[in-house]
């Protein structure tokens, strides 16, 4: 296989077989939400992981790939139930099409397609079920406090540590377990692909509360309206005297606050100072995720792990 670019469209042809299935509605509606597209960071972490390590061809690592993605895919399925999303990467979801009970099924079947595509790795099963296991705990611990309107900096770092930077992390791992790579090199790699994902996840937060819905292809504000996110963690008195990026940020904001009912808890939540300090969390992850590729054999795939630092970092959508 020639590159990544070739690598990630076999990922995606792989997840559309994996779910093929003589149940109609499983079948389409698993093809509406994986061809909807998608960044693929996780196959990207684990390809370049992958190199990193050793590995050489990445037509070995196409399966596991697509195991990752599926993770991935299914947990945005069930997501979508669980805060009545109506639209996701730019389509409506599955949940607004087929309704919730065919989108729960969906989900399911998407998860069991994933012990398909890893059935013959062995050990490295055990690798994605920890990460898998993490995930579904940080989902339940953020419902819960949502629930009980007890979301703080601890609890809100404990769930991004398990919902998101759990797969990241387990991605990377597979990939430098698949290459044969040395215990310390596996960790090494593991350590950076967390820090990844938490990046990921707070950016992703602050694009909740800060985002334009016709760049992020989902509605915006659903994270701080059900009480979850950096937002919700970091809610607080605002400063007497706002910076200029903050007053920039309210007068955008501004605009539109007849539209969205969200927009005035949107406007406290900046001058509060939620996404000054969701950037500096992500800034201080980053230089950590750029430590522990430090302390690998330095390479264009290390690199290409760099890339991956700054594209969620500074992503926009």
């Amino acid at each position: 296989m020639k590159d990544l670019n070739d690598a990630l469209r076999a990922v995606d042809a792989r997840m559309m077989d994996a779910v093929a299935s003589d149940v109609t509605v499983l079948q389409e509606a698993s093809w509406h939400i994986i061809s909807a597209g998608g960044k693929r960071v996780r196959p990207r972490v684990l390809f370049y992981a992958y190199e990193a390590a050793g590995g050489v061809d990445l037509e070995d690592a196409i399966s596991i790939a697509a195991a990752i993605e599926l993770v991935h895919t299914a947990t945005l399925v069930h997501d979508d139930i669980n805060d009545h999303g109506s639209m996701r990467r730019g389509r409506v979801t599955i949940n607004e099409k087929w309704g919730r009970t065919f989108a729960l099924l969906t989900g399911d079947f998407m998860f069991a397609k994933v012990y398909e595509l890893m059935g013959p790795y062995g050990d490295l099963n055990i690798t994605l079920a920890e990460a898998t296991t993490a995930l579904v705990e940080g989902e339940t611990l953020q419902a819960a406090a949502a629930k009980d309107n007890s979301l703080n900096r601890e609890v809100y770092q404990e769930i991004v540590a398990k919902k998101t930077a759990s797969l990241f992390r387990g991605a990377a791992m597979l990939g430098a377990q698949l290459a044969g790579a040395e215990q310390h090199i596996v960790d090494t790699l593991g350590e950076y692909g967390f820090y990844v994902g938490l990046i990921f996840q707070i950016v992703d937060d602050l694009l909740d509360l800060t985002g334009d819905p016709r760049l992020m292809g989902k509605a915006a504000h659903v994270d701080e309206a059900q009480g979850k996110g950096v937002a919700a963690a970091v809610r607080r008195p605002g400063p007497n005297g706002a910076r200029e990026e903050t007053q920039v940020a309210l007068a955008a904001v501004a605009v539109a606050e007849a539209d969205d009912p969200f927009l005035p808890m949107k406007r406290r939540l900046i001058a509060g100072g939620a996404v000054e300090e969701g950037r500096q969390m992500a800034e201080a992850l980053a230089v950590q995720a750029h430590a522990a590729l430090d302390r690998l054999p330095q390479s264009e795939a290390v690199d290409h792990l760099r890339d991956i630092i700054a594209m969620v970092k500074e992503r926009d959508h």
